[in-house]
């Protein structure tokens, strides 16, 4: 199982970003994808989760409103939509997928494989 994370970068404050995980190696549609950041010293943290059918999104509170998470089953690629960013987003994001529905949705317990990461920098 791959999955490659894509669309980090620097913008200013109250900008926007597109984050996608092309995931390769599984039946993609399958599965629960999740969105996580990691700010320097501290361990991950759910951003944003989907269902494998995308009909169900979870967000944590600090970017509920700003930032969108779907999905495109055709193209095996999961997205991370973010808007009105602010210097506080400023971490590490990574996808990751939860395959053996094990663990907490809302932890890195509930993942089973990760992506890379990317790094988005917001200025203020």
């Amino acid at each position: 199982v791959q999955l490659v994370e894509s669309g980090g970068g620097l913008v200013q404050a109250g900008g926007s970003l597109r984050l996608s995980c092309a995931a390769s190696g599984l039946t993609f549609s399958g599965y629960a994808m999740g969105w996580f950041r990691q700010f320097p010293g501290k361990e991950r943290e759910l951003v944003a989760r989907i269902s494998w059918s995308g009909r169900t999104t979870v967000y944590a509170d600090s970017v509920k409103g700003r930032f969108t998470i779907s999905r495109d089953n055709a193209k095996n690629t999961v997205f991370l939509q973010m808007n009105s960013l602010k210097p506080e987003d400023t971490a590490v994001y990574s996808c990751a997928i939860d395959v053996r529905f094990g663990g907490s949705h809302y932890d890195t317990t509930g993942y089973d494989y990760w992506g890379q990461g990317t790094q988005v920098t917001v200025s203020s």
